[in-house]
């Protein structure tokens, strides 16, 4: 259990630090674009107010509610199941990843009603339309 507690607060910390740099101390949410290493590597700020990729995206408070109840009630039922388990190393990392990452969301939609998107990663002629950030990495 401290491997899965550890991996998720590792993960966790990573997410929401790695997201006030670079929203708010590189004020990416009103320049809205860096290039990083083009065209490999941009910054592009995207709030995604739904699911994976902005499906289901909407505006109205009780979607949003649901979208940070949801990923805390899987976490925790994460939690529980890992701990009666007692499950090998590599399972309490995956679900440390799990975890932190779905919290990590969470917490974005609770400070900024949508959670932010900044990484942006195309490579050979592919442009790739869509931004993500490292708690959906760990996910």
């Amino acid at each position: 259990m401290r491997l899965t507690f550890l991996t998720a607060l590792a993960t966790l910390l990573a997410d929401q630090i790695l997201k006030w740099v670079v929203v708010v101390g590189l004020n990416l949410r009103e320049t809205l674009q860096l290039d990083v290493w083009p065209p490999f590597l941009t910054l592009t700020m995207a709030w995604n107010r739904g699911v994976n990729f902005g499906l289901f995206a909407d505006d109205s408070a009780a979607l949003r509610w649901v979208l940070i109840a949801l990923p805390v009630a899987v976490s925790a039922w994460v939690w529980r199941w890992v701990r009666h388990e007692g499950a090998r190393p590599l399972l309490q990392v995956a679900a440390g990843f799990l975890i932190g990452g779905a919290l990590g969301n969470a917490i974005d939609r609770v400070i900024w009603g949508a959670v932010a998107d900044f990484l942006n990663v195309s490579c050979c002629g592919f442009h790739n339309p869509w931004a993500f950030n490292v708690a959906d990495i760990a996910i």
